[in-house]
């Protein structure tokens, strides 16, 4: 004897009648005009807002693609104006290269400038201004080569003191800088400070390191 399940499987699913589909498609249709109702109805009320919104979106996307292609002809630019620069080693190209550039880019073409006709304002604007601390570094460095004479040894300490950290490439050079000042104001004692600083520290680098340990 078949189940009750087994006698509602073979049960064949009733078809919809004439009136029934005709109630279906008429269903469909009054909702479609209700959301087509309230669908207008929205747009009146906030069209404005919606004009709005879609022209500052306009306006964005054309002040974004408008950006993009400057940015990027302004950074051609500056390449073929700095490699002119340094084809003709013109000091002024590159000193332009400098104001308009920016990053590692403006720093080198200011060093460059200052290679070229040592001026050493242009060496202090990168000690005090220079994009990357690299650079910055760099032109102290060069300052104290140039000036030390006219500097105590505490002067020379403070000024070398943002090297003063081993995240500048020059911190070992900087150190042993300030030593041999010390030295040559006769603190030897001032001068073994910053010597051990180098001579303790087992990241020196050699050639450093050598040279603390004979000055020591």
């Amino acid at each position: 004897m078949a189940s009750i399940l087994e006698r509602n499987k073979k049960l064949k699913p009733t078809k919809k009648t004439r009136e029934e589909y005709a109630e279906d498609a008429l269903y469909r249709e009054v909702w479609e005009e209700v959301n087509n109702d309230k669908t207008l109805a929205f747009i009146k009320k906030y069209y404005k807002y919606i004009i709005s919104a879609a022209l500052i979106i306009m306006i964005i996307a054309t002040a974004v693609v408008i950006g993009v292609r400057t940015h990027r002809a302004n950074k051609m630019a500056i390449a073929e104006n700095y490699e002119l620069a340094i084809q003709k080693l013109d000091t002024n190209m590159l000193t332009s290269v400098a104001e308009n550039a920016g990053g590692a880019t403006a720093d080198l073409a200011l060093l460059q400038s200052y290679l070229l006709d040592n001026d050493i304002e242009k060496l202090e604007k990168l000690a005090n201004d220079g994009n990357s601390r690299d650079f910055r570094d760099l032109a102290r460095l060069h300052i104290v080569s140039l000036r030390g004479d006219d500097m105590t040894a505490a002067e020379m300490e403070e000024y070398l003191k943002p090297l003063n950290t081993k995240k500048s490439p020059y911190y070992y050079t900087s150190r042993l800088k300030i030593a041999e000042k010390y030295l040559s104001s006769g603190d030897r004692e001032h001068a073994l400070k910053w010597l051990d600083i180098i001579i303790n520290d087992e990241a020196a680098p050699a050639g450093i390191s050598a040279a603390a340990q004979s000055l020591r």
